[in-house]
C-alpha cells in the first residue's frame, strides 16, 4: 500500500470510506507481488493495481461491495478448467486478495506518521481467523514498540516477535499461527507490510550518464543521491530527477552517511567518475561497507588499474570481487540512457538472481521467491 498511503491518508482525512484490495500471497506466475494494492473510493474512481488487469474488474466490484459492510474479505483468484479467461489469471498464476474498509484510524495516522518520518514499520493484518470480529485486526510495530492488538495478548505477543524479523529484512508476508498465536497451530493468518524507508542509489560523478541513471534509479524507487566534487557540474538544474545534488568529495561524503548509520544492504552506489583520484578513495570506503552493490564505469584498461591500486592498498580477492566494474550488463549500451538500463539491469539481476540472458532461452519459473541475500 506504500504507493497509495499518500492518498488513503488525503481521502480518509475527509471522511471518505475506501475499498483496499491487497495481494496477500501469489503462487506461481503471478503478476504482482505481496504487498500490490488497488484503491477503490467511494465516487467509483480507483487507484493502483493488483495483477496487471486479469482481475481488476472482479476486485472492484468485490471492494465496493466490502465499503458497505464491516466484514473484510480474503479472495483467491486463479485460471480454472472451466474459463480460464473469465476472472482468472491468463499467466497460470494464482492471488490471494485480501480486501477491507478503510476509514480513518489511528492505526493510519500512526503509520503514515512513521513513513513519513522515515521511521521502519510495519503493519500487521488478521486476514483469516475463526472469529470474524478478529479479521482485519491491525497491528503496528516498530523496532522497538507496537501499537494495536490483534484480539490477544498472546497473539500480539508472538506476532510482534515475528514481524520484527519481517521488518528487517523490508518483506511482505503471510505468517501463519493458531486463533490465540499459538506457533504451531493454524486458523489464524496475518498479512506482515513493511514500511521501511526508500533504497539509496548514490550515483558519484555528475556526467551526462548520471543524469540518466538518476531519472532510471528513480523511476525503480530509489532515493537518488547525486555527488561530485565539483560544484560547477554538481546542480540541481542539471538533475532534476534526483532527490538531492551534493556539492562534496566522494569518499568523504559516503564515510559521512555511512557513520550516520543512512545506508543499508539495500544501498547502491555507482561510481561514473572516471578520475582516479575520485575512484580509489570512494571505493576503499565502498567495497569495506555493507552495502547491496557497488559498481564502477570505465573502460577494462581502467578496471586493471583500479584493480592493481586497490590491491596495492591491501584488498582481498573476496573484496574485489564485490566490485562490479565495468559496470552493467552486456546489453551493446552506448548511449547515457542505454547505459542506464544496462546498470539498472545488472543491479536487479544480482538483487533477484536473475542470469542477464533472455527468458526465451530459458526453462523453467519466471519470478524468483525471495532476494538474494549477498
Amino acid at each position: 500500500m506504500r504507493e497509495l498511503l499518500d492518498e488513503v491518508l488525503r481521502r480518509t482525512s475527509r471522511g471518505e470510506t475506501l475499498g483496499l484490495a491487497t495481494v496477500v500471497a501469489t503462487f506461481h506466475s503471478a503478476p504482482r507481488e505481496p504487498g500490490a494494492a488497488m484503491l477503490v473510493a467511494a465516487d467509483g474512481t480507483v487507484s493502483g493495481s493488483v495483477s496487471g488487469g486479469c482481475v481488476e474488474g472482479a476486485v472492484y466490484d468485490l471492494a465496493s461491495e466490502v465499503v458497505n459492510h464491516e466484514v473484510p474479505v480474503l479472495q483467491r483468484y486463479g485460471v480454472t478448467d472451466e474459463d480460464a479467461f473469465s476472472v482468472g489469471l491468463t499467466c497460470g498464476g494464482i492471488l490471494d486478495v485480501f480486501v477491507e474498509k478503510i476509514v480513518d484510524a489511528p492505526w493510519l495516522r500512526l503509520l503514515g506518521d512513521s513513513v513519513a518520518a522515515e521511521r521502519p514499520v510495519a503493519l500487521a493484518t488478521v486476514i483469516e481467523h475463526p472469529d470474524r470480529a478478529v479479521r482485519g485486526a491491525h497491528l503496528l510495530v516498530w523496532p522497538d514498540e507496537r501499537w494495536g492488538s490483534l484480539g490477544s495478548e498472546s497473539a500480539d505477543e508472538a506476532v510482534t516477535d515475528d514481524v520484527r524479523g519481517v521488518l528487517a529484512t523490508g518483506r511482505s508476508v503471510s505468517l501463519h499461527y493458531g486463533p490465540a498465536g499459538q506457533r504451531r497451530g493454524e486458523g489464524m493468518t496475518v498479512f506482515v507490510s513493511s514500511y521501511e524507508p526508500q533504497p539509496r542509489m548514490l550515483v558519484f560523478g555528475a556526467i551526462d550518464f548520471a543524469a540518466a541513471l538518476a531519472r532510471l534509479g528513480s523511476f525503480l524507487g530509489y532515493r537518488v543521491t547525486v555527488c561530485d566534487a565539483r560544484p560547477v557540474f554538481a546542480t540541481a538544474s542539471r538533475f532534476p530527477e534526483a532527490d538531492e545534488v551534493i556539492v562534496d568529495w566522494p569518499h568523504r561524503y559516503l564515510e559521512k552517511e555511512l557513520q550516520a548509520g543512512r545506508l543499508d544492504r539495500r544501498t547502491v552506489v555507482t561510481v561514473l567518475t572516471h578520475d582516479l583520484k575520485f575512484d580509489i578513495p570512494l571505493l576503499s570506503v565502498a567495497l569495506r561497507a555493507d552495502l547491496g552493490y557497488v559498481g564502477a564505469m570505465g573502460s577494462r584498461k581502467t578496471h586493471a588499474d583500479r584493480i592493481n591500486r586497490l590491491r596495492e592498498q591491501g584488498f582481498s580477492s573476496a573484496e574485489l570481487e564485490r566490485l562490479s566494474s565495468p559496470i552493467g550488463l552486456d546489453l551493446g549500451a552506448r548511449t547515457p540512457e542505454e547505459t542506464a538500463v544496462s546498470i539498472a539491469a545488472e543491479i536487479i539481476s544480482l538483487r533477484w538472481g536473475g542470469q542477464g540472458v533472455r527468458l526465451s532461452a530459458l526453462q523453467g519459473p519466471i519470478h524468483r521467491d525471495s532476494a538474494v541475500v549477498r
